[in-house]
């Protein structure tokens, strides 16, 4: 039976409203990462650029891009029209084929990768990515153990949950998966005692050479790292940390991987965040703004010596829809409308000229806001209930009546008509990297407010 959906997003010719949408979710969704009773989403009838709105005519700001993933905002018609036009010539085909749409991906990725970069292979997210990453660098070396940041997020599925170092890794985390994790750089809240940027790059640098060395050298496949942190905080790397990490793994021939697939993208304001300090690991994850998430797609970004290990040994991995059609088109769109409209340069511009001395305005005049950090499209408020003690304005990993505070914040945000990304006891600011000007200045206005309700909350 052929359905269509009207512009109220009915599937069946009848008005919808919010009340009907829910209780057609609450029927038969299952929902990640919520208590089933206590989920409530919002019904979302439409999308266009930065904006979306719900089937009541709410129209919301998306400082989130959903999941940090719509680089290029909603329904940008090249996008669509090409999504369109690869449905009316070939919808799938399995990844055992050469497909003319899947070479152009491939291609046009590897132009912008770092370095030798330039073999791809596909997933259908970025957890797989991870997965895959790790399962090459481990066959390619013959080692097992993996270490990764504690406040880093790679996934959720089996490998990439227990790579994961925030909280959401707990009820699933075995310990038994080959995993070791260590601190990373992180100069507001220093694990080291550093006083500076230099001094806790440094330092890090030093705790990870001696985890390497407590490990065992010879036991280490792959360090992996965010590029630039996200979820865990937009946790920007001191300069030298990336150079450091580099070397220490050339030193102990361990495979250097860095997770793209957040940052990726034009969402710092370069192709890739690993850009801004000139360095080239040996795999490269990506997912989310390859196609601003309109199909799913994801892929590992293969460097030479690694390619070289599957050349005439076969690569003992796959997944159904590895380089999907429908997907592969959406990213050649994507990555030709971020060339011709030049929107990695407009993320730089934005997050230069008017994200970032903005943000750093509103933490001048808010009590609640201790930190400012990010890059391009790419930032963060850290909230504190006392900006000299720089205790977080709610614990780590609160639940309940403890998480509260940033509920509220969250709400009077939403209320207002900006929708944010609010994780523990911060704020990003993730809007499309095509953001407008006048748009960036609508959701700091917004922000400006509903950092009253915030100051509320300090002491």
């Amino acid at each position: 039976m052929t359905r269509t959906t009207d512009a109220t997003g009915s599937t069946d010719g009848t008005a919808r409203t919010n009340a009907s949408a829910r209780a057609a979710d609450r029927a038969h969704v299952f929902h990640s990462w919520s208590a089933q009773a206590q989920t409530d989403p919002l019904p979302v009838a439409g999308a266009s650029g930065a904006y979306f709105w719900d089937h009541e005519g709410n129209r919301y700001l998306d400082f989130s891009s959903q999941l940090v993933y719509t680089n290029i905002g909603h329904q940008h018609p090249r996008v669509v029209a090409a999504i369109q036009e690869q449905a009316g010539q070939l919808c799938t085909v399995a990844p055992s084929f050469a497909v003319d749409v899947r070479s152009e991906a491939a291609r046009l990725i590897a132009e912008h990768t770092p370095g030798d970069l330039d073999r791809i292979f596909f997933t259908t997210g970025g957890a797989e990515a991870v997965e895959h990453a790790v399962r090459m660098a481990r066959l390619h070396t013959g080692r097992h153990k993996v270490l990764s940041a504690y406040r880093s997020y790679h996934g959720a599925t089996s490998t990439a949950m227990h790579l994961t170092g925030d909280p959401r890794r707990w009820p699933s985390d075995t310990g038994a998966a080959g995993v070791v994790h260590f601190w990373g750089p992180y100069a507001y809240r220093s694990s080291f005692h550093a006083t500076d940027e230099q001094q806790e790059c440094e330092r890090a640098l030093r705790h990870l050479e001696e985890t390497i060395v407590g490990e065992g050298p010879g036991t280490i496949a792959a360090v992996l790292l965010e590029s630039v942190v996200g979820t865990a905080g937009v946790l920007v790397p001191p300069d030298g940390y990336l150079a450091g990490v580099r070397a220490l793994c050339d030193r102990y021939g361990i495979v250097f991987v860095l997770d793209e697939v957040m940052a990726g993208f034009g969402r710092t304001g370069r192709w890739f965040a690993a850009d801004h300090w000139g360095v080239v690991p040996d795999l490269l994850t990506f997912a989310k703004g390859v196609n601003s998430g309109y199909v799913p797609l994801g892929g590992v970004a293969i460097g030479e010596k690694i390619a070289a290990t599957f050349a005439d040994r076969p690569y003992p991995g796959g997944l159904t829809y590895s380089g999907h059609p429908l997907a592969c088109a959406a990213a050649v769109a994507t990555i030709e409308t971020m060339r011709a409209e030049r929107v990695v340069e407009h993320a730089a511009d934005l997050g230069a000229r008017v994200l970032g001395p903005g943000l750093r305005d509103l933490a001048a005049r808010h009590r609640s806001v201790g930190e400012v950090r990010g890059l391009g499209a790419f930032w963060a408020l850290e909230l504190v209930a006392d900006r000299t003690t720089r205790e977080p304005l709610v614990p780590y990993a609160a639940t309940g009546e403890a998480a509260a505070p940033m509920g509220r914040v969250a709400a009077a945000c939403k209320a207002r008509g900006l929708w944010p990304f609010v994780h523990m006891n911060r704020i990003h600011v993730a809007p499309p990297c095509n953001l407008t000007e006048a748009e960036a200045k609508e959701g700091l206005a917004i922000l400006d407010e509903a950092l009253e309700v915030a100051d509320a909350e300090t002491r």
